[in-house]
């Protein structure tokens, strides 16, 4: 699944929650809940039945008073990783070398997947695509990653997209404050598909999605008479004079890819935009290295090369 390029960089790469996480094990990452970790939180005043271990006593040595040190307590994150492997998902174009949406993304899962497991996350897996076909739920245990690998080795696409279903199914899998990753190319209703991440964000976890392109969907670079055909629904062909209707379809896509970013940045969604020409390592790179932005940041600089696809167009 990865090659040696690909644990190299993954070996770089720390995955930090920018939100507050719950978990069951130590980990990277802070807790909502106060405990006795290296890192201090605040002080509290004594009162009848605390520890007395916990007493900050150089502090009462200055005040004659007593406090308690608090620290915040760290926790491993538990994260849920969503694949789509509908029809859409197949599309492989003239400038991916054989690389279809669907490959990109169980790599990029793969690589997702490495990171976590290797900080000690909990990482759980869904196939997807009008509902969920397969669920893994999160382990953080090393012998957990071989049957996520596993599971995606195995994913295969078909059927029709229906994401805001799968979400919902999805939620009973994430009940705690967590990680929800959706990698998926995002052909569904925008309004439906936010209304569904919008419960996550809700819950209190982080949600991140990749949404994977084909360069061909971005800028259409077909120029004689095409044959098109459905990859979802019902089998239909039809060709078509690619030059008469190109404009129209760019400007749909602008148009669909405004709408997602606007959602994105409402409901305070990291949404990575990306193609199958690009090294899936390099993009959780640069995106772990711009986290420190807001995600509203995060969702304008990921559309950005839509206007330079369509320029050079």
């Amino acid at each position: 699944m990865l090659t040696s390029h690909d644990h190299e960089s993954l070996a770089q790469l720390q995955l930090l929650a920018r939100s507050v996480v719950e978990g069951v094990t130590a980990g990277r990452h802070q807790s909502p809940h106060k405990g006795a970790s290296a890192e201090f939180k605040e002080h509290r005043q004594y009162v009848r039945g605390d520890e007395t271990r916990s007493i900050d006593w150089k502090l009462f040595g200055k005040t004659d008073r007593l406090f308690i040190r608090q620290h915040e307590e760290e926790t491993s994150l538990r994260a849920m990783i969503l694949v789509d492997q509908s029809g859409s998902m197949s599309y492989a174009g003239s400038r991916s070398n054989g690389l279809s949406k669907h490959h990109f993304a169980i790599r990029l899962a793969a690589c997702l997947c490495t990171l976590l497991i290797r900080q000690q996350d909990a990482v759980g897996l869904g196939m997807c695509d009008t509902r969920l076909r397969q669920t893994i739920a999160p382990r953080s245990r090393t012998s957990h990653l071989s049957i996520l690998l596993g599971a995606l080795a195995n994913s295969r696409t078909g059927g029709e997209t229906a994401l805001s279903q799968v979400l919902e199914e999805a939620a009973s899998q994430l009940k705690r404050r967590g990680l929800l990753v959706l990698i998926s190319d995002c052909f569904d209703d925008v309004q439906q598909l936010f209304s569904a991440l919008r419960y996550f964000r809700h819950t209190g976890s982080e949600v991140v999605v990749f949404q994977v392109w084909d360069a061909d969907e971005l800028d259409f670079p077909f120029r004689q008479r095409t044959r098109f055909q459905s990859v979802e629904g019902v089998a239909t062909e039809r060709t078509v004079d690619p030059p008469s209707l190109r404009q129209r379809y760019l400007q749909q896509v602008r148009q669909f890819r405004q709408q997602l970013a606007m959602g994105a940045s409402q409901n305070q969604i990291d949404w990575i935009s990306c193609t199958t020409e690009q090294d899936y390592t390099s993009i959780l790179l640069e995106y772990l290295n711009r986290r420190h932005g807001s995600p509203a940041q995060v969702a304008r600089s990921s559309h950005q090369p839509l206007s330079d696809r369509e320029t050079r167009g």
